[in-house]
């Protein structure tokens, strides 16, 4: 089992999660997917051990799962802006339904390609890279069509209509490197790209950010005819009218999310899992699809999803039986052992196995480039260099997070092990190239033209403050913060203590994941571009990009580039790592982010699960993969 979206590859909650969340991607090079496989699960290798069985499997039962503190599902439709996108809307609800065209992650650690799991075969290329031949297995959908070159062909079309509206979009990239897309045969789909890329990067993060649609969905009206909106046959002839029409008709419905389990639209899966009841206040529960053509076919007879408004009523829930599968929030663990993934005593009993959940992703918050006052501030790397020597991440991984967290340093995730990790990420004990100095952050600052001026560094010199900087701007902004999780409620209160130290004004603003998630879209300058920096927790590599490459959130013009941050210099690595296997130009393109912080970064937290003893086939996948189809209760 296995985020926000998350997008963005995907946003996440900070925090316990029953099911951890976030948004993005994993990416893994061409000739290293499988090297980086194995050092992953090295790393991820759990400390707990399965129960075992007290009796043998029993077919049905319906699996309790806490969802992560004041999160709850939002978006069913599988084509989002990145106002919707997160781990919980995409790998942990839509996926269970609607397959994406290729799968990544398995019931165990791997952030492998899964194409057991996939309705399509690995993708062939030829023509020296310029041309993909896609495969369909002829799986069905639940209302008899097959799931075909055509469904396919109709999610790329709706992502060349409609940019702007897809999170996965980044210019010069897919869809804009597909020259011509056909379907040659029912099952076949085959692709022209403008040039060759890394056979890998473009499966790993161009192919697998498709997901087949049914002809159902290519509608601009309920009960209207299978196939009649246009948005498959398409074409930009007509400036992409039909797929936009289509668009809109769809998006429209996914706001609706009283009708999600009633309307005609969303029953029509082809994954193992459909929705029978839905609730905007939280409460989900799937039901095994009987026409599902992948394995395994689910043995549970139904999942159910839980929302919590706080994690210590998720803890209660827990401790009290109420779930199956939940978390542990890490005020209420031991003191983690420093050579141990788990705590050295259960506070749940014998009731329930611990396991690690380590997530290959990072955590961060994303300063506002764009912000009319406070942009040109956070434009200099200097600033943002005090920013960063103002998080004490080894002293919050110990105390705040009780040893279940590590520092994040740059692009590559810090924790599992991986090759994709430069150098410089491992300095000062993982932090990075800066490390924790109040003292050093402020004579960064008064050196550049600013001085305190009632307890807040204010611009004196705008000479030496930076392009932009007006005299008289005070260093003091506003950071919006998910909530609901004591743990990450109390580091942003240390964040902001620390950084008052050095004169940085910083008011704490808490709001719920989905709403801050909601204001996570790059802004242009101008008045309405208001927020100062925002904090949802962080960024899983997955959802459709896999290899940890920065397209998606360091791209000049990237949709989930919500800060804004520019680099040309960035933006030139960022293209090497795509055509180029190297691993040395990736540990150049990660070194620079490194040193750059278009982010500033923050402790990475992993989550301790519980699993009711009786409940088996339960695991949690880096990627947050999840496939309650696997699970089973035993007497």
């Amino acid at each position: 089992m296995g985020s926000a979206t998350p997008l963005r590859s995907h946003a996440r909650s900070r925090g316990g999660v029953g099911l951890n969340p976030w948004r993005r991607k994993l990416r893994l090079g061409a000739v290293a997917g499988v090297a980086v496989a194995a050092l992953i699960a090295a790393g991820c290798s759990s400390s707990g051990s399965s129960p075992s069985s007290s009796g043998g499997p029993v077919k049905g039962g319906t699996a309790t799962v806490a969802l992560p503190a004041d999160v709850t599902y939002n978006w069913i439709f599988p084509f989002s802006a990145i106002t919707n996108s997160s781990v919980y809307n995409f790998e942990q609800f839509q996926w269970l339904m609607y397959r994406p065209l290729f799968m990544f992650g398995d019931n165990g650690i791997s952030p492998a390609s899964n194409y057991p799991l996939s309705p399509a075969d690995a993708p062939v290329f030829s023509n020296g890279g310029k041309t993909v031949t896609i495969t369909m297995k002829g799986w069905k959908w639940s209302d008899g069509e097959s799931v075909d070159a055509n469904d396919v062909l109709f999610y790329l079309h709706m992502t060349m209509a409609e940019k702007a509206n897809w999170f996965s979009y980044s210019p010069g990239l897919l869809p804009d490197n597909v020259v011509s897309a056909t379907a040659t045969s029912p099952d076949t789909l085959t692709l022209q790209l403008n040039k060759a890329y890394s056979t890998i990067w473009y499966t790993y993060n161009q192919l697998a950010e498709l997901t087949p649609m049914p002809m159902a969905w290519d509608v601009t009206s309920l009960g209207a005819k299978a196939g009649s909106g246009g948005c498959t046959t398409d074409s930009a002839a007509d400036g992409w009218a039909h797929c936009k029409a289509v668009w809109a008709f769809l998006t429209a419905q996914s706001k609706i999310a009283s009708t999600y389990a009633t309307s005609p639209l969303w029953s029509v899966v082809d994954g193992p899992w459909k929705l029978s009841s839905f609730s905007t206040t939280g409460n989900v529960t799937m039901v095994p699809n009987k026409a599902y053509s992948g394995s395994p076919k689910p043995r549970l007879s139904a999942v159910k999803f839980v929302p919590f408004t706080a994690d210590s009523a998720e803890y209660t829930a827990l401790k009290t039986g109420q779930l199956d599968v939940g978390y542990i929030p890490a005020a209420d663990l031991p003191q983690k052992p420093v050579t141990a993934s788990l705590p050295s005593s259960d506070p749940l009993g014998s009731g329930y196995t611990l396991e690690p959940f380590y997530n290959f992703g990072i955590f961060s918050y994303q300063p506002n480039m764009n912000n009319p006052t406070l942009g040109p501030v956070f434009k200099q790397l200097y600033v943002r260099q005090a920013l960063q020597e103002t998080v004490d991440q080894v002293g919050m991984a110990r105390t705040v997070w009780r040893g279940y967290a590590y520092p994040t340093a740059g692009t590559v995730p810090g924790q599992p092990p991986s090759q994709w990790t430069p150098s410089v990420q491992r300095e000062n004990g993982g932090a990075g190239p800066y490390a924790f100095s109040i003292s050093k952050a402020k004579a960064l600052l008064t050196s550049h033209g600013w001085s305190e001026v009632g307890g807040v560094m204010t611009c004196q010199d705008p000479a030496k403050c930076g392009t932009g900087v007006a005299k008289g701007t005070r260093l003091s902004f506003s950071l919006d913060y998910s909530t609901g999780t004591a743990a990450f409620s109390n580091e942003v209160a240390i964040y902001k203590s620390d950084a008052s130290e050095a004169g940085i004004s910083i008011t704490l603003v808490g709001q719920s994941f989905n709403t801050i998630v909601g204001e996570a879209s790059p802004c242009k300058p101008g008045p309405s571009c208001t927020w100062d920096a925002l904090m949802y927790g962080g960024w899983l590599f997955g959802a459709g990009h896999y290899e940890p490459t920065g397209e998606q959130l360091f791209e000049t013009g990237s949709e989930s580039n919500s800060g804004s941050y520019s680099n040309p210099a960035v933006d030139q690595l960022i293209a090497a790592t795509h055509t180029s296997s190297s691993l040395a130009t990736f540990h150049e393109y990660a070194s620079l982010v490194a040193q750059q912080l278009p982010f500033i970064w923050m402790p990475t937290d992993y989550i301790v699960q519980a699993v009711n003893s009786k409940l088996h086939g339960v695991t949690f996948n880096p990627l947050f993969t999840l496939l309650p189809e696997y699970w089973y209760f035993t007497k």
